[in-house]
């Protein structure tokens, strides 16, 4: 396998650039997922380290060797589309060995490859069966397979489960997740669901209109989110955000304004903060609660909407100065629509952004 290593690449499309001056290195055996809402260029550049669209501008090295004006099959990449893309009247044998055919690979080393490609994917049993007679799921390891047999220094992967139905999702991510282990390969993986993110990638990268806005361990980028969008973008449901101003600033924190009149004390660094500063105050749904008689950081708000989930339940609540925060607890939830709730905010659980959207970095470190 190899390491991929993007230096200051750009795309541009006639006058309109799209990709803007990346710089990102992907380590050998590295899993590193792209991930970003629909047109912010995640597949684009997936597309510029696989050859099929020409670097504007920037260089990509594949194993120490620049790559930048090498053809797709001189790179030594294999990729794994969205759709399968499978020769339907190919068995899939045919359709994992055609790949090799076309190569002049000898037919032993073509029988071989294949059946160990079978052999990891849990193909075996099916290599006589047409397309047409195979799940979504199976489809797409024919797929995986075909990418296999060529034995590539770098597996490229394009929204691979995005056609599969929600159950097919959840199992194919886990025989995706089993096939980075067993080969210990160099994969880029490029979706718009950031659980896929969460739950696959050693690194991600999030992308924003053809820019890199944070790259990171799924945890970090989680629980040490550097601005607004990647506050937002990583977590499901989103972060609550909630417009405020600053109280003061002290060695243990920020105090930030509450609607409704209270504060909470943000553990964050506030030596770039001043009393009077707007900021947003930032909090997940996971980290809110029903307040308590104890609890001294608190906002009151009236329920406008229960979604139960059987293990757990949201409430969306609308605060005094009409903002919409989303708050999550385990089990079935004790309050109907119309209720007046008080929640409660735990400081070392907030983010704080200043008005151009950058974090305040937090001073409680998360295992």
């Amino acid at each position: 396998m190899a390491e991929v290593i993007l230096r200051q690449v750009r795309k541009s499309f006639g006058r309109v650039e799209t990709i803007h001056g990346v710089d990102l290195t992907i380590r050998d055996r590295e899993f590193v997922v792209f991930v970003g809402p629909s047109g912010c260029g995640k597949s684009t550049l997936l597309r510029l380290i696989a050859g099929l669209e020409d670097i504007t501008s920037g260089a990509l090295e594949i194993g120490g060797e620049d790559v930048t004006d090498k053809t797709p099959k001189e790179r030594g990449i294999a990729m794994v589309f969205q759709s399968y893309a499978l020769y339907p009247h190919m068995t899939v044998y045919e359709n994992m060995a055609f790949g090799l055919q076309l190569s002049k690979t000898g037919r032993e080393e073509i029988e071989r490859k294949v059946r160990d490609a079978a052999a990891t994917l849990e193909l075996t049993d099916l290599l006589d069966r047409l397309p047409k007679q195979l799940s979504g799921g199976q489809r797409q390891r024919v797929a995986i397979g075909r990418a296999i047999v060529r034995n590539p220094k770098v597996f490229l992967f394009d929204e691979p489960l995005s056609n599969l139905d929600a159950s097919l999702r959840v199992q194919m991510r886990i025989e995706i997740a089993k096939l980075h282990e067993r080969m210990s390969a160099t994969m880029v993986y490029v979706t718009h669901d950031q659980v896929e993110a969460m739950t696959l990638a050693d690194k991600i990268v999030v992308l924003s209109a053809g820019r890199v806005e944070q790259v990171g361990a799924p945890l970090d980028l989680y629980h040490r989110p550097q601005n607004l969008f990647v506050a937002g973008f990583i977590g499901s449901p989103q972060m609550n955000f909630i417009k405020s101003e600053v109280v003061e600033v002290a060695q243990e924190g920020a105090l930030i304004a509450l609607p409704g009149g209270g504060t909470v004390r943000a553990a964050v660094d506030g030596s770039g903060l001043r009393p009077g500063d707007a900021v947003t105050l930032g909090v997940r749904p996971e980290h809110l609660a029903l307040a308590g008689e104890d609890d001294m950081a608190t906002v009151g708000g009236e329920i406008e909407v229960v979604e139960e989930l059987g293990e757990s339940h949201f409430l969306h609540v609308r605060l005094a100065d009409k903002t919409l925060i989303t708050v999550r607890s385990a089990g079935d939830a004790a309050h109907a629509v119309d209720g007046r709730v008080r929640i409660a905010l735990h400081g070392g659980d907030c983010h704080v952004f200043t008005a151009d959207g950058q974090a305040a970095p937090r001073l409680m470190s998360h295992a």
